[in-house]
């Protein structure tokens, strides 16, 4: 049995810690680490634990938490971790302006542009509400689940079904004061991560590797999962959205907070970006803050920040619609932003496909077809910009002449096979003869975190680059051996052959042969590409719910859904359309009536599946997904983003689905 004062010190007293030290954050908070021999062992003596607790006064209300008379949550300076934020595609929020924050506010996003109180005054309609978004679970098919080993040399190897190796391998090194490359992380398939797969068991598995000099595996059963998986945070809003008569928004006033657990969280600048960005809104104030309750610690889930931001925008938008009697596609058509107008921050919207997408919704037959009885229509925009993160890549020619591409950036929805696709291209060969592996972090080149739809974005150019270095590398043996120039050679069927000449070819397996054979003539084939992408390329979303309810009881049905992305250029059409399949069914179970629920005490309600409605397979109807293509300028490729945008939209097209239409 081993409690934190059986670790070595630490800097933090916090929920972070692998262990609680002298309180305890929220319920599920680890305390007590009992490792045995077997598994059933480990649970009878977590039995004879006996722990002492002294109650204090939960704060579990996020609006409460903020007035003068409630309890502090985490310290006075408690602020959120810039780097966390970052492998998101996020930053932590920070105020922009010296002002007194409320109590348990541990961050302030602050973004303002013209005279938003003056506009609101002058406007000809106003929209005023609240909205409320519901915490979620991931709820991915496979738990979490880690095993550390401690090695001979001091070092630790750890396998992990993570989406970031390298955020785990830079974590552990820094808690137990190891050089990062005597820690070896080896990641394996992830059976759904969606954000939530980044770390987690690791740091307390090596801290006990270490102090026991034995493996330790933990694999986390579902009702631990729902307490201690850092789900999506909580928002409110209460938006003042003002326009001219003929539609045109001229002002937008937010204040929205995140309650974020036992945490300090970092969800608030960003949605602060598409709440003042996605529409040409001459003058907003928008103030969100991040709020720590005790709660289970909340941290990302698919599109994070975003998922909230728009379903209370695309409402307000929506009430606007009904309001001016203008059709809710038209109205989004005359405000969008385009290229070349100002986002929230100030920065200059890219290239992006926002009319393209409403263009197309506006077409579609679940628009187009009249209402029948008792049917209502929703329709929403979202926008996701998407993280970026410097990446390598290495590629080698194997003897049987199989192109062995080698990332660190873990597939976790099918981007292996779509790097795959591009080395193809990149050397010319069939997508076949082709093999990507993700190594562990001793072997494999730096790669990106799977998350933030940055994988084939930051990677792919890497790929690119590696397996075009590659095949110079061939071509130059080749050169020899064919004596003829490298742009007059070309690869085909598994040769290289001089162009016009089909006669006069070479096997690849034989060129790799005469690079590795003992007292060899030529240098092996051993390439590596870099990428550095700087620019942003976002993309933006629209999806349409149709839905039937019965008048009587206000039952309703999802009869039809379409999801319209811009996607870049689709390398792998099947795989993106994948993405969106599942993205918006994750986004509709959350609308349909996935949330975590709380009791005062801060106990959760909602822990088991029992509780927390996943949606079954007769509540989704089959979901239309439309790929627009506007291939980012960026890179050689004009790569593509397509994981999270698909969860923006369907939670607010579903809800304005829900709404009967007025009469």
């Amino acid at each position: 049995m081993v409690t934190a004062r059986d670790l070595p010190e630490l800097d933090s007293a916090g929920p972070d810690l692998p262990l609680a030290l002298e309180r305890v954050f929220y319920v599920g908070q680890p305390v007590v680490a009992v490792v045995a021999e077997t598994e059933a062992a480990a649970a009878d003596a977590a039995l004879l634990v006996e722990v002492d607790y002294e109650d204090a006064p939960p704060v579990v209300d996020a609006s409460l938490a903020m007035t003068d008379q409630s309890p502090l949550v985490l310290g006075e300076h408690e602020a959120a971790d810039d780097e966390d934020a970052s492998i998101h595609g996020a930053s932590a929020a920070a105020d922009d302006a010296p002002e007194e924050r409320p109590r348990n506010v541990t961050g302030v996003a602050h973004l303002r542009r013209g005279d938003a109180e003056r506009a609101l005054e002058q406007a000809d309609v106003v929209i005023r509400e609240t909205y409320r978004f519901a915490g979620a679970h991931h709820s991915f098919m496979e738990p979490h689940v880690a095993v550390v080993r401690p090695e001979p040399d001091g070092g630790l190897t750890i396998w992990s079904s993570t989406q970031g190796p390298f955020v785990i391998r830079d974590s552990v090194a820094a808690l137990v004061d190891l050089p990062p490359h005597k820690v070896r992380v080896v990641p394996m398939a992830v059976g759904g991560g969606f954000g939530g797969k980044i770390e987690l068991l690791e740091p307390l598995l090596a801290l006990l590797a270490l102090r026991l000099r034995r493996p330790v595996r933990l694999s986390l059963v579902r009702s631990h999962e729902f307490v201690v998986g850092h789900p999506a945070p909580a928002a409110q809003f209460a938006l003042e959205l003002g326009a001219r008569q003929d539609g045109t928004l001229v002002a937008l006033r937010a204040r929205y907070h995140y309650d974020n657990g036992a945490t300090a969280g970092w969800h608030a600048g960003l949605t602060a970006n598409f709440l003042g960005g996605t529409y040409r809104i001459p003058s907003f104030d928008i103030r969100g803050l991040e709020v720590a309750t005790n709660k289970t610690p909340a941290d990302a889930y698919r599109a994070p920040g975003a998922t909230q931001a728009y379903f209370a925008l695309e409402s307000a938008i929506d009430e606007l619609a009904v309001r001016l009697q203008i059709d809710p596609i038209e109205l989004r058509l005359r405000n969008v932003s385009h290229e070349g107008d100002l986002a929230a921050d100030g920065s200059r919207w890219p290239q992006i496909a926002s009319v393209e997408v409403l263009e197309e919704a506006k077409r579609h037959p679940l628009y187009t077809t009249p209402l029948g009885p008792d049917e209502a229509i929703g329709v929403a925009l979202g926008a996701w910009g998407g993280a970026r993160t410097p990446s390598a890549a290495g590629c080698r020619v194997e003897p049987d002449g199989t192109v062995a591409v080698t990332v660190g950036s873990p597939d976790i929805s099918g981007t292996a096979t779509g790097l795959a696709l591009i080395a193809a291209e990149a050397f010319g060969v069939e997508p076949e003869r082709v093999r990507v592996d993700v190594a562990d972090t001793v072997n494999a080149p730096f790669g990106a975190t799977s998350s933030g739809s940055q994988v084939t974005y930051s990677l792919g150019g890497a790929v690119y680059e590696a397996a075009q270095e590659a095949r110079r590398q061939l071509l130059e043996i080749a050169t020899e051996e064919l004596e003829a120039a490298p742009e007059d050679l070309d690869i085909v069927d598994g040769r290289v052959a001089v162009k016009g000449a089909p006669n006069r070819s070479v096997e690849i397996t034989h060129l790799v042969k005469l690079s590795t054979d003992f007292m060899g003539r030529y240098k092996p084939i051993q390439a590596s590409g870099r990428s550095a992408v700087q620019e942003a390329s976002p993309m933006f979303t629209v999806h349409i719910a149709r839905v039937r309810f019965d008048p009587e009881t206000g039952a309703y049905h999802l009869t039809g859904h379409a999801a319209i992305q811009d996607v870049g250029h689709a390398i792998n059409p099947p795989e993106i359309e994948g993405q969106i399949h599942g993205g918006a069914t994750q986004a509709l179970g959350r609308a349909l009536g996935e949330q975590l629920v709380y009791d005062g005490d801060g106990q959760l309600r909602t822990g088991s599946f029992l509780d927390y409605e996943v949606p079954a397979a007769d509540q989704i109807p089959n979901i239309d997904v439309k790929l627009i293509e506007m291939p980012s300028p960026v890179g050689p490729l004009r790569l593509p983003r397509s994981g999270r945008a698909s969860a923006i939209g369907p939670h607010r097209s579903l809800a304005a689905g829900r709404t009967p239409p007025p009469e």
